[in-house]
């Protein structure tokens, strides 16, 4: 791409479910923060010019001390202050970046398993379609169940898809969508969900099973096996 490229990585969350002392950027993987791991995705990536690490305004040296010193990452330029939710967070992301940015690449900072197959995937739907985000088809039969917990509804399966990121958007698209919901006090889970707000689709791009989102120890635990096995890195 003829564009220039960066990517936020909001890493502010509590992270409650995983119950442990420490947060989830700085859990160890292979003793190595996983939030290193996650920003190590897109230092190696020929097509990302430049990073933005989103984080707590009060973990600013703890992330500096445990994730970026000790590794030579050369594309991270600075640090920003997130929000109280993660989509304040994102948008004080974006309005951390320089005018002549083209595409904004969001990405989860404890999932650490992107491929570059799949960074290069969505940044060529989104260079289309102005949009894109990665996605797994869903394995299991899903029900939607009423406020007492009775099934109402089988969506067919063939329909359904876990979203995943990264998330890739012209930037004016993503800075709009962000500015809209504020104004509309609209929240959603990702930023595919404030674009599709505004009315604009969304190209789905297949990603793998494998991208994991480090929420819980049980993710913890499969992330050490991804981590080990050879045959997939």
């Amino acid at each position: 791409m003829n564009s220039k490229v960066c990517t936020l990585i909001p890493a502010a969350g509590k992270g409650s479910r995983m119950t442990h002392s420490v947060k989830k950027p700085y859990l160890k993987l292979a003793q190595k923060p996983i939030l290193a791991h996650t920003i190590q995705r897109f230092e190696q990536n020929t097509a990302v010019d430049a990073i933005f690490v989103i984080v707590d305004e009060t973990d600013f040296n703890e992330c500096r001390k445990t994730v970026l010193e000790p590794f030579p990452f050369t594309k991270v330029q600075e640090l920003v202050a997130g929000g109280e939710t993660r989509q304040m967070s994102v948008y004080n992301g974006i309005r951390a970046l320089s005018a002549d940015v083209d595409f904004v690449v969001v990405h989860d900072g404890v999932r650490p398993f992107v491929t570059d197959e799949t960074i290069f995937a969505c940044l060529t739907a989104a260079d289309e379609y102005g949009a894109a985000a990665a996605a797994v088809p869903v394995k299991d039969t899903i029900k939607v169940a009423d406020a007492n917990d009775f099934i109402v509804e089988t969506p067919a399966r063939e329909q359904l898809w876990a979203v995943q990121t990264p998330q890739v958007f012209r930037k004016s698209l993503l800075k709009e969508a962000h500015r809209t919901a504020q104004k509309r006090q609209l929240t959603g889970t990702d930023d595919a969900a404030l674009v599709e707000q505004l009315g604009f689709p969304v190209k789905l791009v297949k990603s793998s099973y494998t991208n994991l989102k480090i929420t819980t120890p049980v993710d913890l635990q499969v992330a050490e096996a991804l981590l080990s096995d050879s045959t997939i890195w």
